[in-house]
């Protein structure tokens, strides 16, 4: 197991470039703004020599009785409670402040092995910047600068000095990973804490609460998954400030990333124009889908009827291969079917189909319908091989196929689809040409015998046929 390092400290005092620094990423949204991080964000520490988790957690503000920053330093207890090693970041240029006592206070409570690191001490002599931190009890100070990474090597070998090495022959396993994406205030982070069972991250009635994109790793019927929760995709108009391009940036390399994507819609609003482009984008990027309408719960007949013509009215080119589930994630109702689609979908995006069966599909859909001519050409289909997974890939390989009317790719995917039961994933197919060798080409010249000789052979053609 790998030890667990939690970066805690008041807000804006560098916890998420170290964050970075330690686990030599971008992982982290990093600007000169307080209260910037506000979910516990889990990463791979690649410094020191030993294999550990970073842990970046919102600025700690114990003393708050409600509203998000409530929730946020409920995230900063729950990792701290669930980690090995606490660092407890301070500020070097803005010294020891009342809240640093508080906060010292509270970990001190938590029985773990904490270090104190003074952070921005760049061109600062060290002894002058950590002494007014020894009255915190909390031992030796760590002097050191995030941005510039001066002694963070010599802080890590401190910090994992008592871990076990690195053990050789481990696998990384291979499991689904699945983004949750919606507009804003959809209901995606409730979502993601009823699939874990527990208030993982935070779920505010605010639009915008959610700022990174959060990888949490769970298990559920002794299979792994990590969840992706990202923060809500607005139109390009409406997204103004800085942070928000930011976290709207990391949402789209977060699709990128996932096998699967649950596409979440508020059932108590009307299906916008910015589900179906979030809904295109997942299609383009090739990820498996699954459409969750949310907060079904107290809709009368009518309001149901109603979002269910919406919904095919404008993702009625999604219906034709995704699962559709109405749920509430607040109370859990219609949670039981979710998983086994997001299962379906994975497994449909990651087959392996054969080169001898995809011909065969072929074949058989050409004798029952073949493409049709084109002027001179007349495509001819001869075989097919699987190109890649994730979506999959068919490629399908004879003469003149450059001539196939998209109508007729269209039907080649809805065959494959059907036959190979490839429910919940997008299907791509190319056609490949065969090469003419001859063709462009022009004849070589003749030599001089076999000129002579087409003479010959034109000279009694004309005698005996006349000229």
């Amino acid at each position: 197991m790998k030890p667990i390092l939690v970066l805690i400290g008041r807000p804006n005092v560098g916890k998420s470039t170290l964050f970075n620094r330690l686990t030599r990423s971008r992982d982290a949204i990093v600007a000169d703004i307080p209260g910037l991080t506000r979910d516990r964000h889990y990463g791979h520490g690649r410094l020191g020599g030993k294999p550990h988790l970073v842990v970046d957690t919102g600025g700690f503000e114990p003393a708050v009785k409600d509203g998000i920053l409530l929730e946020m330093a409920k995230q900063t207890l729950q990792a701290a409670d669930e980690s090995d090693v606490i660092l407890f970041i301070v500020d070097g240029r803005q010294g020891l402040t009342s809240q640093d006592k508080i906060i010292a206070e509270q970990l001190r409570k938590i029985g773990r092995k904490i270090f104190l690191v003074v952070n921005k001490t760049e061109g600062m002599a060290t002894s002058v910047v950590t002494a007014e931190f020894h009255a915190l009890g909390l031992g030796e100070p760590c002097a050191i600068s995030a941005v510039h990474g001066d002694n963070i090597n010599d802080l890590m070998e401190l910090v994992l000095l008592n871990f076990p090495e690195k053990q050789t022959g481990e696998k990384e396993d291979q499991h689904p990973k699945i983004a949750i994406v919606g507009r804003p205030n959809v209901g995606k982070s409730t979502l993601v804490n009823m699939l874990l069972g527990e208030e993982r991250v935070i779920a505010f009635n605010e639009p915008g609460t959610t700022r990174d994109s959060i990888y949490i790793n769970f298990e559920r019927h002794d299979r792994h998954y990590t969840l992706i929760d990202t923060a809500g995709l607005r139109r390009r108009g409406k997204v103004l400030e800085v942070i928000e391009k930011f976290s709207v940036v990391r949402t789209l390399q977060a699709i990128e990333d996932a096998n699967v994507v649950i596409l979440v819609l508020d059932a108590r609003n009307e299906i916008s124009d910015q589900d179906a482009h979030i809904a295109g984008f997942i299609i383009e990027t090739g990820c498996a889908l699954v459409l969750v309408v949310n907060k079904w719960d107290g809709l009368d007949d009518y309001q149901r009827a109603t979002i269910k013509r919406e919904i095919f009215r404008k993702l009625a080119f999604l219906l034709s291969f995704t699962k559709l589930h109405y749920i509430s994630a607040l109370r859990g109702s219609g949670m039981e079917r979710l998983l086994p689609s997001v299962d379906a979908a994975y497994a449909a995006a990651m087959i392996k189909l054969s080169t001898p069966r995809l011909t065969r599909v072929l074949l058989d859909a050409v004798e029952k319908q073949a493409p049709p001519r084109v002027g001179m050409s007349h495509p001819k289909l001869r075989y097919a091989h699987q190109g890649g997974s994730n979506p999959p890939l068919i490629i399908i390989h004879g003469n003149a196929l450059n001539h196939v009317p998209e109508t007729y790719r269209r039907y080649l995917e809805n065959t494959f689809r059907i036959i190979f039961q490839l429910e919940g994933t997008p299907l791509k197919v190319e056609f490949k040409t065969s090469h003419n060798p001859y063709a462009n080409k022009k004849p070589a010249p003749l030599s001089e015998a076999e000129a002579r000789r087409a003479h010959r052979r034109r000279m009694y053609g004309r005698k005996k046929y006349g000229s």
